[in-house]
This record gives C-alpha cells, structure tokens and sequence, in this order.
C-alpha cells in the first residue's frame, strides 16, 4: 500500500503539470484517478517526465524532452533497478511509464506493472496462452507492448485477442478476439489509442491471412470500425470502412486468380500505426503479400494495393484518404509496417514548414512524403541494394529484372529482414536528424518449384532450399556470417543523406531513443547498451547489459531524477532463423528490463545458462538422396525456427545437439503426433511422411557431425 500511496500521489502530480496550464484549476487527484490518460495528455506530453505512448508522443519520434542526462554526465549512468522478465524467448517491449508505474509486456503477452522508481513488482497479468499457438508466429512469440487510457491497460495478445485491464490491479475488464482464430494470426504489435478508440492490427501473412486494422470502443471493446488492406476475395464488399476504397483504387490492382484468393493475399497492419492530430487521420503501415511471390499469389501481376504501402484512414470512421506504396507488386517481403514519423520539414514554398511522414522501410528507400495527402516528397538509398536502380519522379521503385526471381536463385539485397525492420528509428527535431538502426542481411531469392499452400508452415512461395548443400561446411556458415553487417545512419530528411553512420559488427541491432541531452541510446546484438552524441555519433558510454538488446529504449522522470530504461532478451526473427550469425557466441536470452540514472551502482546478474553439450548424440546415417530431401524438407519446413543450416541461435533448441536425435521413434512422436504441442511444436503430419521425418533427422545429424569435425580439425 505504501508503495502505491506513493506513486498516486507522484502520478497525480504530473498529470496536473502535463495537463493543465497556468490558468487551469486542476481536479482533486481522487477525481483525476491512476492511469487517467486521454488524447489531450498525449498530445501535451512532449515525451517528458512520462513515456506515454508507444512511440513516446503521436508523432512517434522518440524524441524525449527531458536533459538531465545529458553529454556532460551520460558516463556517470549505472544500474538502478533490473526486473526479471522470466522468459528465454525474444523481447521487444518499449515501457510505458504513467503515474510512477511501468508497464511492459514479455514473451506470450505477458504484461507486468512495475515501481517505475525501484522495479517492484505490483501486478502481472498472464493471458495463458495455448503454446500451439507459438507455430503461427513467423518471428517469435514476442510483444512490443501496451498502452494506456483512462485508468486501462489495452494488450494485443498473440492468439488474436485485444484485451483491456485495470491500470491499478491487472485485472481483466474485457477481452475481444480480433482474428478469425481458424486461420494463423497473430497480434505482436503495439496497441494506440486515440479519442476513445483502441487500434490494433495483425500478423501473419507468411502463413497465409487477409490483413486489417481495426478500432475498439475503449470502455466496451465494441468493434467501431475495420479497414481491410487486401481485397475481398470476390471483389465484393465486406461492410467495412474499406469497402469505398477498394472500390476506387484497390481492386483493380489485382486479378481473379492465384493463391491470394484462398489465402488472404496477406498485407498484415503489424507494428507502425500513428495518430496524426493535425489532420485527424490515423497512417498505419501494411506488410508483406501472401505468398511473397507474386507469381504464385497474383499472376495477373498487378501492383497488388495496398500491400508495403503507407495508408491513412478518417480517425473516426476509418475511411480512406491516400495511400503510398512504397514497393508494388512486392515479391520479396518488404514490408511498409516500419517505425514512421512525423514531423514538421522545410520543405514547403520558399522553405515553409510541412508537415510530413517519414519511413525507412525494409526496400532500403528512406521516405518523406506529405502527411495531409500522402504526395511523394522524396526517397533516397539509406544503404546498398541490387534490386532497384533507384526511384522515378513518383516515387515508385526502378526494379532491376532479375530481382524478379524464377527458378534460379538471385542473391539479393536487402533481403526479406529488410534494410530496417521492426526496431524503432527516431528523430530528434532539434538537429532535424532520423536515426536508422540499419543493417545488410542478403538472401537468395529463387521461385518454389513444389510450392502449395500449408497451415502449419510459411508460404512464401520461395525456396530457402535453393543453393543449399546437403552437407553445408562450416565454411559455409562463416561466409554467410560475413556478409552481415548493422550501422547507426542519422539521416538528414531535408539534405536526403547521411550525416554520419556508426558501424557495427554484426546485425539486428536495436531500437534508438533520441533526448534533449544530445544524446542518442541503442542497444545492441552484443548486449551492449551505448550513448552516442546525437550530432556527432561518438560513442560517450557503452554498458553491458549481458543480454542481446533489440527493443526501443525510454526515459521518464521521478522525483528530479531522469531515468533511463531499456527491456533485453534476445530472440524475434533473425535470432530464429540466423543461427549461423554468431559463431557460437550467442547472446543471453535471458530477458529484463534494465534501468539506469546517474549514480545507480546496482548490477545486472549473469545469466544462469546451463552449457550446451555440442556433441551428435548418434552416428550420421543415410544416403545421398536421403540427405539431398532432408536439406529440402528441413529447409521447408524447420529452419525458420531451428535455423538455417541446422545451426540455432538457442532461443530455440538447437537440434544437432538434441538427445532426440539418437531416437528415431521419439524424433517421430514430436514431429509427426505433436508431443510438444504444448511448447509450440505442432504435428507436421499433414506435410511430411515417415520418411521425410526420417530424412531430416539424417540430414540434423550430418550437420552434427560436420560441424564437430570442423572443430576437431581446428576449424
């Protein structure tokens, strides 16, 4: 009790200053309540004393107004508190803080509210998620957090529902499932809440679903409105927001055959959603087609709206407004779900001030285009890629030919983790710099020859077999972790280029907050949590904080003091599906929130982790062929959560080391009759025989032996 005596009380005093100015006479705090959050709050909150909102404010640009910490004394930050997030799979949180209270969310939807002064646990909340559900997640059971409205918590959780909780207690107020749970969504995704009304989209279309986004009534949860970003299959109205859309711009761009008829066609609203309070319109951005081939999913070879684009929609009624698509007719998953911003630019007449909207997407192209009417301002390069030359006058893509891949593999950049993914970018209005957590990650595009459509598995439509050798060398691995590489880019909107990069060594590496202290904070693959000077980008402290760092850090401040917070734990898509990355130096995935100030001397404990016994549990067996359709079935159906290679990050188990690979019939029973369910590991009996389960365990265990080979011959 004394800790929440104290924290209303905090809480209730920067609600007044936040809220109301020097003529106002505040309500009684009792009036006021805990969490009493509103658009009018977010709006004013400049990204304070609190962290609001996902992106900090509405415009999303992570900017935080506070200076405490600051060039001068950023070496002086240790721990203050950690808090023990309790799982080993991916973190991806940004905190909220409000009131004195952080609330943040972990693997599977769980949410914890913490003392955002001393990292005491006051409630948690467990969705209790059936842990089948983890084989519908492309990139990890993860959740990048909640947010706050009038004494609520809202959470997408990643079974499809949206559920509401009491900010003081965690309990639940009231749940809607948003998804057709029949079918393989998810929710990972940042709820925003604008003027009573709750906005959350979906994941999923590596599998197969149709996207949208839709809005809930705050207090009941009742559905207010939905807009569909891909057609109804039968180009027929679906009695939604979207309909008069479809009808004016969408439909044509697609034909009447393909896998997007049967399989949703994709186009999921996953991460990025933002409130222009300006205009009062909500500019979300859409994903990836389903499948990412368009010659499987459209033949027509239309532009395929409104998948990778930027859209915005009436905040009231979720009617159409504009729309800019950043890669037509996408054919290699890049999304347009990026962190997008707004902001006012020099770049109207005689150097007038416009308002625009900003997006690094996963096509490599840094966006700037007019927020009131979606117009193409500019798009420049933010780094190397082989798929487009460049962008015509109105922005759209000038494809090289060959990226329009067939049946022989086109190594390409960016690949399918894009440019810049879901780790969020910044933008500090003061120097007028956005700071990109970029990276080059290639892959080999080629055309599936056995493509058909499964409901357990992706469905891409590429092959992640192509070029494949039964037996991959260490060599192998090697080269392939050479080729990736991360750097921190403050790009200049105005100038359209950089004004200076950091590079890193590896990469997938973390969110960016930028502050008024000249300072810019990422974490990183290698558990190292760094301030960078904002203008300059010399490095002014660097903290080990023994876990890989991906998420958006934050800043609040309690009683005079600033801090400075940051949830670790490695996991999401490239931990999943990059094993190879490390060389067997994976990060912790232990994850936690770990917060700093001035003067903290607390320390971050090292993790527990028992060490993996890297020895093939059998002798390798099989034949050529036998090895040749495990690489395939592997390739197909394991590595985007084993690992490509048979090579794991640990987030999950790395099978070459795996007991059960000695034990055909044990090995059977969890792929084949679904022993593991219950942990995520489903039956794959409707896609593969007896014999494929079997091949592939030959072809796990020659991974095995190649590898301690390689080792015993001081590879």
């Amino acid at each position: 009790m004394a800790v929440w005596s104290r924290i209303l009380l905090a809480g209730s005093a920067l609600a007044l200053l936040a809220a109301c100015g020097p003529k106002d006479t505040p309500p009684p705090p009792e009036e006021k309540g805990f969490a009493a959050v509103d658009t009018a709050r977010i709006e004013t909150a400049s990204a304070g004393a609190e962290w609001l909102t996902y992106g900090g404010t509405y415009d999303e640009q992570r900017h935080s107004s506070l200076d405490a910490v600051n060039k001068d004394n950023v070496d002086q930050l240790g721990v203050a508190w950690t808090f023990d997030l309790a799982t080993n799979r991916g973190v991806e949180v940004t905190p909220i803080v409000v009131d004195g209270v952080m609330f943040v969310t972990s693997a599977w939807s769980v949410v914890y509210a913490l003392d955002a002064k001393t990292g005491e646990l006051l409630w948690e909340h467990d969705p209790d998620v059936d842990r089948a559900v983890g084989v519908n997640a492309c990139c990890d059971v993860v959740n990048r957090g909640v947010a706050v409205y009038d004494g609520k918590i809202y959470v997408g959780v990643i079974d499809g529902r949206l559920q509401a909780l009491d900010a003081k207690t965690g309990d639940l107020v009231w749940e809607k499932v948003t998804v057709d749970q029949s079918k393989p969504y998810t929710i990972t995704g940042a709820p925003r809440v604008v003027n009573g009304k709750v906005l959350i989209g979906n994941g999923g279309a590596e599998l197969g679903v149709r996207g949208y986004i839709s809005a809930y009534d705050a207090e009941t949860g009742d559905k207010i409105w939905r807009f569909y970003t891909v057609p109804n299959p039968q180009k027929q109205p679906d009695g939604e927001a979207s309909d008069a859309a479809f009808e004016q711009v969408g439909n044509a761009t697609w034909g009447d055959e393909g896998a997007w008829v049967t399989d949703g066609g994709g186009g999921t609203v996953w991460d990025s959603i933002v409130y222009d309070e300006v205009n009062d319109q909500i500019i979300f951005g859409v994903g990836n087609g389903s499948p990412w081939n368009r010659t499987f999913r459209d033949p027509s070879g239309g532009d395929n709206l409104f998948l990778s684009s930027i859209v915005a929609v009436d905040a009231d009624t979720g009617e159409y407004k504009w729309h800019f698509q950043t890669t037509p007719g996408d054919n290699w998953d890049y999304t347009a779900t990026q962190t997008i911003i707004l902001a006012d630019l020099p770049l109207g007449p005689d150097g007038a001030s416009r308002r625009v909207a900003m997006q690094a997407p996963k096509n490599g192209f840094f966006y700037v285009i007019d927020a009131a009417t979606g117009e193409f301002i500019s798009g420049d390069a933010f780094g190397p890629m082989n798929w487009a030359t460049g962008l015509d006058e109105n922005g759209r893509p000038i494809e090289i030919a060959a990226a329009r891949y067939g049946k022989e593999p086109y190594q390409q950049l960016p690949g399918p983790l894009g440019a810049h993914n879901w780790h969020p970018m910044a933008y500090n209005p003061d120097l007028a710099l956005a700071y990109i957590p970029a990276q080059e990650i290639p892959q080999a595009y080629a055309e599936d020859p056995l493509f058909f459509s499964k409901d357990t598995a992706w469905n891409t439509g590429a092959d992640f077999a192509a070029g494949v050798p039964p037996i991959a060398p260490p060599e192998v691995a090697k080269f392939l972790r050479s080729t990736l590489k991360g750097r921190l880019i403050a790009w200049d909107p105005v100038a359209r280029a950089p004004r200076w990069t950091v590079e890193h060594d590896n990469a997938w590496n973390g969110g960016v907050l930028s502050t008024a202290g000249g300072l810019v904070f990422q974490g990183k693959l290698n558990g190292h949590f760094v301030a960078y000077d904002a203008a300059t980008g010399d490095v002014l402290w660097d903290y080990n904080v023994k876990s890989g760092a991906g998420a958006g850090p934050g800043t609040y401040m309690i009683d005079g003091e600033q801090y400075v917070t940051i949830a670790t734990g490695w996991g999401s898509a490239f931990a999943l599906a990059a094993g190879f990355a490390y060389d067997d130096k994976v990060p912790s995935t232990v994850g936690k929130v770990v917060t700093f100030k001035l003067g903290g001397t607390g320390e971050i404990a090292d993790a527990d982790l028992t060490p993996i016994d890297r020895t093939p549990k059998a002798e390798p067996f099989g034949t050529d062929a036998q090895l040749a359709e495990g690489v395939v079935d592997f390739s197909r159906n394991c590595a985007v959560c084993h690992g490509p290679l048979a090579v794991s990050s640990g987030v999950l188990p790395d099978l070459r080391w795996s007991a059960i690979s000695a034990d055909p019939e044990a090995w059977k029973g969890i792929v084949l009759e679904g022993h593991y369910s219950a942990n995520g590991m489903v039956s794959f009996a409707e896609y593969l025989s007896e014999d494929d389960v079997e091949a592939i365990r030959a072809y796990v265990l020659a991974q095995a032996h190649a590898a301690t080979a390689a080792e015993d011959g001081g590879e």
